[in-house]
């Protein structure tokens, strides 16, 4: 088991910046990818980016490519994602997940991730 615990969201202007952080525990080998994803109100639970535990890989969705930025701890079993020139439609719950993906191209399936945190919230206003 691993769980996963997340932190770091809040309230900002467009254009600000936030660091979300997600602290993992328990069986962490098992899992060889972390990713976040974020839902909207209303819509459906999409991909953010993710990063392969072991190398250090990183993959975006296109919509935050350039603005946001996926890294690890190792020694704090945390992951973080750094996320600047936030606009209102980043809005939503952030979700950080834990998985074991076999190939890069498969890291934005949700269906890859066994865990997930509750979640923090991440409000952007125009």
């Amino acid at each position: 088991q691993v769980q996963l615990v997340e932190s770091g969201g809040g309230s900002v202007q467009a254009g600000g910046s936030l660091r979300l952080s997600c602290v993992a525990s328990g069986s962490t080998y098992s899992s060889n990818y972390m990713a976040w994803f974020r839902q909207a109100p209303g819509k459906e639970r999409d991909w953010v980016a993710a990063i392969n535990t072991g190398v250090g890989g990183t993959v975006y969705a296109g919509s935050v490519k350039g603005r946001f930025t996926i890294s690890q701890d190792n020694a704090k079993n945390t992951v973080y994602l750094q996320m600047i020139s936030l606009k209102p439609e980043d809005t939503g719950m952030y979700y950080c997940a834990a998985g074991s993906v076999q190939y890069y191209w498969d890291a934005a399936n949700p269906d890859q991730y066994n865990y997930w945190g509750q979640g923090t919230q991440v409000t952007v206003s125009s």
